[in-house]
């Protein structure tokens, strides 16, 4: 019996054993180390908002922010992985910790600073107002006052054109404000003036205009959770951000997808 009893102890000490040996050793609180062991950093965008982030014809998604990702990815010598979601969640899953950071246009501004860290810009793009061509009561941000708009949920185009005294509908992508506007359903639209410039290349026939673009450009950063223990992954973010600058990666594709280099100010 104390035989029996002895080999049992022994069995179950080589099973915890084994079961140690099997368990993954445990990673640090610095993200940069947990991303660089599993090898991948996950990127979260809209995934619908050309030419930052859409579906070519073959369904593959890619544009400028995506080439971005990857790039950066590279840099840090993993792979990209990108989760695609609606705007007013994706900075929310980056806050808790379900996506490595968002890469989708995002203009740093003050609120934003007080949730996330941001690395350093690597685009600079100015916001334009846009109506039906057929609009003659809109010329400027200051028009909007008492005006309907039509805007991503939580987006800074949002804010400013409630700053401005508008009404503001909450829509998902950039076909959905526009179509608004066109069936008269929103006075106006606000959004990144590389987007309808992009836009009115593809929709050349689209009864849509510019009417004004803001004074100064909107600093386009990466927004990661806040902490120290993503101090290093900012870091390595925005060494990568400034090699591909000097290598001329960023204007590469800065004219790619927009006809024009918005890597600089």
């Amino acid at each position: 019996m104390k035989k029996f009893i002895r080999m049992t102890a022994l069995a179950l000490a080589a099973l915890l054993m084994l079961a140690g040996c099997g368990k993954k050793q445990e990673t640090t609180g610095d993200r940069l180390a947990q991303i660089q062991q599993k090898g991948e950093l996950v990127i979260a965008m809209e995934g619908n908002w050309a030419p930052w982030s859409f579906h070519d014809d073959s369904d593959a998604l890619v544009g400028y922010d995506v080439e971005v990702g990857k790039a950066i990815a590279e840099k840090l010598g993993v792979k990209a992985t990108f989760v695609e979601g609606e705007w007013d969640g994706l900075l929310a899953g980056v806050e808790a910790g379900r996506y490595d950071m968002v890469i989708n246009g995002v203009d740093i501004t003050d609120s934003r600073k007080e949730t996330y860290d941001f690395s350093t810009p690597y685009a600079y793009i100015k916001t334009a107002l846009v109506v039906a061509e057929s609009n003659d009561t809109i010329h400027s941000f200051e028009d909007l006052a008492g005006k309907t708009t039509a805007n991503s949920i939580g987006s800074t185009y949002m804010e400013m054109a409630e700053q401005y005294g508008a009404t503001c509908s909450g829509v998902d992508t950039l076909d959905e404000t526009i179509q608004m506007v066109l069936q008269g359903r929103a006075d106006a639209t606000l959004n990144a003036n590389v987007s309808f410039f992009d836009y009115l290349n593809q929709h050349p026939d689209a009864a849509i205009k510019i009417v004004a673009e803001s004074d100064d450009a909107n600093e386009i950063a990466i927004p990661m959770q806040k902490g120290d223990d993503t101090a290093s992954l900012r870091e390595a973010v925005n060494k990568a951000i400034e090699d591909l600058r000097a290598e001329g990666k960023l204007t590469e594709l800065s004219n790619k997808y927009f006809g024009s280099d918005i890597s600089s100010k």
